[in-house]
């Protein structure tokens, strides 16, 4: 009789471990276009500009109407995600996110490709918020959801890499248009898997949480919050700080509804956590250290050391191998062995020394001794760092709120990633605009430039690392 039961038992327990394998591929592989097409645009940006006549500032429009978007409603699509079922929302973003790709890469006015890239951000948001959500629900056991989120982080991370090299190849190969036409092939087998795979949900349904004032004013907080940060190297003083008071008066007046409302969007007990609120602190300082890096860096490489797209992008491609071997190989276990904290902090320390190495790049520096010993530190504490960080985040949040903490979790991303552009990448424009207004040369000012980003980079790490330490102590399961 045991023999029975144990013969129809095992085909069961088989099918639903496949079910949830092939959903988490699913989930990656639309985590991993989104991902892909947020950093593949980069190494296109000088063809693109001269292909479409985009001025300087014209050209920044074509990332940061993406950024804008993407972050603006990654907050409200996460919570919708929960309330109308996350497979829904999951599958609608891969549609959107591919039919906006193909206009992309349809694009021949700057008009449209900018508008186009908005909606590809509005599509990114939509797959994105609920991710976590979804991965966190399939693979409730902690041992399991450690390998799963290590699975997920590794393609997340190698995929940020990896775009810059795809940049590269297609752009040089072909032309700029294919890096986002790309996508069409992509999205379509990725969407019909996710309708196939992917367990339907319920959702609680629009009444039990549908604020739609409080949505008004959160997404227009986010998006005015963006739109400062990626728009300040060119605006004055005076009107960026007036947008930024324009966007926390936002903030307040949501924060209020919220307290008062029947059925708020987002639940302020969310923030009670002080796990989650610590996790997303840290995250917003490490992303933007990280982001700033792989922006600066790629600069470097071209404009200091001379590469061309495709050698830049092939420069960069240690970092994904390594992030996908460790988190793959090493980090669950390494996890569960020390605890998520630990593996943070020594992850967050690697970070902290890679920047510090970086930032003595030289004007003549090499890649093989300048370049790649701080480029392999930094992806290795990224690869420590990031699944026991987004553990820690998504554990301080309940079952019914598990969308909106992901949502929340990506939003911190996209700030982190915005504010270290913004901030890194003024910085070095403007120190090396004062060296060449004192008469030193074109790639010694630009060199210097970069450095003091790497310097600043180093104590945004610090800061990481010193909140990560005080928020997040004790917390070592």
């Amino acid at each position: 009789m045991a023999l029975v039961e144990s013969r129809t038992r095992t085909p069961r327990r088989t099918q639903r471990t496949y079910s949830r394998r092939a959903s988490l591929v699913v989930l990656c592989a639309g985590t991993l276009m989104t991902i892909l097409d947020g950093n593949i645009v980069t190494v296109a940006m000088p063809a693109i500009q001269s292909d479409l006549g985009f001025s300087a500032s014209g050209l920044a429009w074509v990332v940061n109407a993406y950024l804008i978007a993407f972050g603006g409603l990654l907050l409200l699509v996460g919570r919708l995600g929960d309330l109308i079922g996350r497979k829904r929302m999951f599958t609608a973003g891969l549609a959107v996110f591919t039919a906006a790709s193909v206009l992309c890469g349809v694009a021949t006015g700057q008009g449209v490709l900018v508008a186009a890239r908005a909606l590809q951000g509005v599509g990114g948001a939509m797959t994105s918020a609920v991710v976590l959500g979804m991965l966190v629900a399939l693979f409730p056991e902690p041992r399991e959801q450690a390998r799963a989120i290590a699975v997920f982080s590794a393609v997340g991370a190698a995929g940020g890499a990896l775009g810059t090299f795809l940049g590269g190849a297609l752009t040089e190969a072909l032309n700029w248009h294919w890096i986002f036409l790309i996508n069409l092939p992509i999205g379509i087998v990725a969407l019909l898997a996710a309708i196939r795979a992917l367990e339907p949900d319920r959702g609680a349904g629009l009444g039990r949480g549908a604020d739609y004032p409080g949505a008004v004013l959160v997404t227009g907080a986010l998006t005015l919050t963006v739109y400062v940060i990626v728009g300040a190297g060119d605006r004055g003083l005076a009107p960026t700080l007036l947008l930024a008071a324009l966007a926390l008066t936002l903030f307040v007046a949501f924060t209020l509804r919220q307290a008062r409302a029947a059925r708020p969007l987002l639940r302020l007990r969310l923030f009670g956590s002080r796990v989650l609120s610590g996790a997303n602190a840290v995250q917003i300082l490490m992303i933007a250290t990280m982001y700033g890096f792989q922006f600066i860096g790629a600069l470097y490489l071209q404009r200091v050391l001379g590469y061309g797209e495709l050698l830049t992008g092939t420069a960069f491609l240690p970092a994904p191998i390594a992030i996908g071997v460790l988190m793959l190989g090493l980090s669950a276990r390494t996890v569960g062995r020390f605890g998520a904290y630990r593996v943070l902090l020594a992850g967050l320390l690697l970070i902290v020394a890679g920047m510090a190495l970086l930032s003595r790049a030289p004007v003549d520096g090499s890649y093989v001794t300048d370049v790649l010993p701080p480029l392999l530190l930094l992806a290795t504490g990224f690869a420590a760092a990031m699944p026991a960080l987004t553990g820690l985040a998504m554990s301080g949040a309940r079952e019914e709120d598990a969308g909106l903490a992901s949502g929340l979790f990506n939003t911190t991303q996209v700030v982190g990633g915005s504010l270290g552009l913004a901030v890194l990448s003024v910085l070095a424009a403007s120190r090396t605009e004062a060296l060449l207004s004192e008469g030193a040369g074109s790639v010694a000012a630009t060199a210097e430039g970069y450095q003091l980003a790497f310097r600043v980079a180093t104590g945004i790490a610090l800061g990481a690392l010193t909140v990560a330490t005080v928020a997040l102590r004790g917390r070592r399961d």
